[in-house]
C-alpha cells in the first residue's frame, strides 16, 4: 500500500453516512413502511416505497448484499430455460424488466452477446426456434435478435470453444450486471429519496398493538450495541433465504415458507474464453443450463442447483458441485479447466417454495416471486430473482399501500434513473464507469492524493481512492464490505484479495477511526473468509 500524506485536503461531506443514518432512527415516530432485509428484493421495496414519498426505513442485518445478491451469475435475464419449462408469463415479465434495467442503470447494465455451440445437427435449428420466441416475447424491449452461426462464424465469435465436431452454434443477446454494486446503487437511490438505510442493524423482536398486528420492530445495532425501538406501519419481511427467521419472530411455530437451493460459481482466467462474448451450454448432464461468462476480466462459470437443509450466512462450494462444473465446462472449451486454474469460488442460496414436492428437481421449482400477509399483517415476498427486482417492489408496496392505509401514489420506478445513471465516464475514468456520475467526484480524490492512485492489487483495476470512496460514501464498515462487494475482487481471485487485505484494514482503520486490534481482527476474519473463496479439492 503506498503511503498516506496525513495532510491530504478533506473530501466534501459524503450524503451516505452511516451516522447521518443512525440519527434519522429517532427523528420519525412512526415509519411508514419498515423493510427488514437489505438484498436485492428489500433495496427493490425501499427505492420505490421512498420514490412514492413514504417515509421508508431499511435495516440489514449483514452487509448490503451479502448473501444471494452479490453471488448470481450476473446476469440480467429473461430466463431461456423458463421458456422451455412453458413458464412464458414468468419470461415476459423479466424481458421487460430486463429493458427497465439497461435504461434505468447504464453505468451497471449492459447488453451481452451469449452463444450456443452445437455439435448435434437438429440442435442449430432447434435452439434458433426457442430464441426467436425469446425475441418475439421481448418486442420492441428486444434488445438483438438471435441468428444461426455456420461452425467458422462460431468460432470466430467464441475462441476457446471446443472445435471437434462443431456444426456451427446460435448467437442471441441478453444483459449483463455487477450484482452487489447494482445493490449499493439501490440503496444510495432509496436515501436519495429519503429513506433511512442502514447494514448491520439486525431485528431481534417484532412489536405488536394490543389486537396482535405488527406495528413495528426492534433492532439492534451491530457495532454500537445500542436497541431502537421501532414503529411503522406495515413492515416487510425480504431477508431471502432466512424469511423463516422473521416469520417466526412473527409466530414461533410458523412453517417454512422456503427450501434453500445453492447455487455454486467458478471464476477462470480469461484466456478460457478470451472475447467478448459468453458460452451458454443448454443441456448439461442433469438437465440444467450452464454459463461461462466474460466478467470484469475474468470467466464466471456456473451454476449447480442443490437443495440443501438450511441457510447459512457464507455457503460454502462442495468439491462435487466444483468438479461438475469444471467437467461440463471443459466439454466445450479448447482448454479444459482443472481445479488449479480456479481463482475464486462462491455459493449463494435462492429461496425456493418449500410447499414443492420433496422429488420435486430444484430446476422445475417455479422462480416466481410471492407475496404473503400474515395474520398479524406482516407483508412477506420471497421467490423472485434478481432481474425483476423492481416489479417485485412495486407489487409489495402497492399491497403496503393498501395493508397500512396510506395515501395512494402510483409507483414511480418503471422510468426512476438509479444513483449515478447519466454518462458512462470514458478514457481515463473508463475504470470507474460503474460510479457513473460519482466517477468525477472519485476522481477528485486522486486530486488530493494521488497516492490513491496506486493499484490495490497487481493486475486489477481498483484503486485506493474506491476504498476512501467506500469508506466516505458507500457505509463500507469491514474489509469483507470492500473488497467482497465494493470492489468485487474476493469474487474474481480470492487469493488477490486476501493479500491485500491487511493493506485496507489499515487504510480502512484510518478512515473509520479504529485501533491497531480492529485491524488484526479484521484480517483474521478475512482470511477465513477468503479460505472459503479458495479452490476446495
Amino acid at each position: 500500500m503506498p503511503a498516506f500524506p496525513p495532510d491530504a485536503a478533506p473530501s466534501p461531506m459524503p450524503d451516505f453516512l452511516r451516522e447521518t443514518h443512525l440519527t434519522q432512527l429517532t427523528e420519525s415516530p412512526v415509519w411508514d413502511v419498515l423493510i427488514i432485509g437489505g438484498g436485492a428484493t428489500g433495496l427493490g421495496v425501499a427505492v420505490d416505497a421512498a420514490s412514492r414519498g413514504y417515509r421508508t426505513l431499511l435495516l440489514e442485518r449483514t452487509d448490503f448484499a451479502q448473501g444471494t445478491s452479490s453471488r448470481s451469475t450476473k446476469l440480467v435475464h429473461g430466463g431461456v430455460r423458463y421458456l422451455a419449462q412453458g413458464q412464458v408469463g414468468l419470461v415476459r415479465e423479466a424481458l421487460r424488466e430486463r429493458a427497465r434495467l439497461l435504461h434505468n442503470a447504464p453505468h451497471l447494465a449492459h447488453r451481452q452477446a451469449f452463444i450456443i455451440p452445437c455439435y448435434r445437427w437438429w440442435e442449430r435449428p432447434w435452439y434458433l426456434l426457442g430464441l426467436k420466441l425469446y425475441d418475439l416475447l421481448a418486442g420492441r424491449r428486444g434488445i438483438g435478435g438471435a441468428r444461426a452461426l455456420n461452425a467458422a462464424e462460431t468460432a470466430q465469435h467464441l475462441p476457446g470453444v471446443q472445435p471437434s465436431g462443431l456444426r456451427g452454434g446460435v448467437r442471441y443477446f441478453d444483459g449483463q450486471f455487477d450484482d452487489a454494486r447494482l445493490a449499493l446503487t439501490l440503496a444510495r437511490t432509496a436515501a436519495d429519496h429519503g429513506a433511512t438505510v442502514l447494514n448491520y442493524m439486525a431485528i431481534t423482536a417484532l412489536q405488536k398493538d394490543s389486537a396482535g398486528r405488527v406495528c413495528g420492530a426492534t433492532a439492534h445495532d451491530q457495532e454500537t450495541g445500542r436497541a431502537y425501538a421501532l414503529r411503522a406501519k406495515v413492515v416487510v419481511n425480504a431477508t431471502g433465504v432466512f424469511v423463516d427467521e422473521v416469520l417466526r419472530l412473527d409466530t414461533p411455530a410458523a412453517a417454512p415458507l422456503v427450501r434453500p437451493s445453492q447455487g455454486v460459481h467458478v471464476v477462470l482466467p480469461a484466456d478460457f474464453l478470451p472475447g467478448p462474448e459468453a458460452l451458454m451450454i443448454p443441456q448439461t448432464p442433469d438437465g440444467r443450463v450452464l454459463f461461462a461468462v466474460p466478467w470484469l476480466g475474468r470467466v464466471v462459470v456456473g451454476t449447480t442447483d442443490t437443495l440443501v437443509p438450511q441457510a447459512t450466512a457464507e455457503p460454502r462450494a462442495q468439491a462435487e458441485e466444483i468438479r461438475f462444473i469444471l467437467e461440463t465446462a471443459g466439454r466445450y472449451l479448447t482448454r479444459p479447466p482443472h481445479l488449479s486454474d480456479v481463482l475464486s469460488t462462491w455459493a449463494g442460496l435462492r429461496p425456493l417454495a418449500a410447499s414443492a414436492q420433496a422429488g420435486a428437481a430444484t430446476k422445475e421449482i417455479s422462480r416466481s416471486h410471492k407475496l404473503l400477509v400474515a395474520a398479524s399483517g406482516m407483508l412477506t415476498i420471497t421467490g423472485g430473482k434478481w432481474t425483476t427486482y423492481r416489479q417485485m417492489a412495486e407489487d409489495v408496496v402497492d399491497r403496503a399501500q393498501q395493508l397500512a392505509a396510506l395515501d395512494t401514489v402510483p409507483c414511480r420506478t418503471a422510468a426512476l434513473p438509479l444513483h449515478g445513471a447519466g454518462p458512462v465516464p470514458s478514457g481515463p475514468a473508463t475504470a470507474l464507469a460503474a460510479y457513473g456520475s460519482d466517477a468525477p467526484a472519485l476522481q477528485q480524490l486522486l486530486v488530493e492524493n494521488p497516492a490513491w492512485a496506486a493499484l490495490v492489487a497487481p493486475g486489477f483495476p481498483y484503486v485506493w481512492a474506491e476504498v476512501v470512496w467506500a469508506a466516505r460514501h458507500e457505509m463500507a464498515r469491514t474489509v469483507a464490505d470492500v473488497l467482497a462487494r465494493r470492489l468485487r475482487l474476493l469474487f474474481l481471485d480470492a487469493a488477490a484479495a486476501e493479500a491485500a487485505a491487511p493493506a485496507v484494514a489499515q487504510l480502512l482503520a484510518t478512515e473509520l477511526g479504529h485501533s491497531e486490534v480492529w485491524e488484526q481482527q479484521q484480517i483474521a476474519e478475512f482470511r477465513e473468509l477468503a479460505a472459503g473463496y479458495l479452490s476446495q479439492g
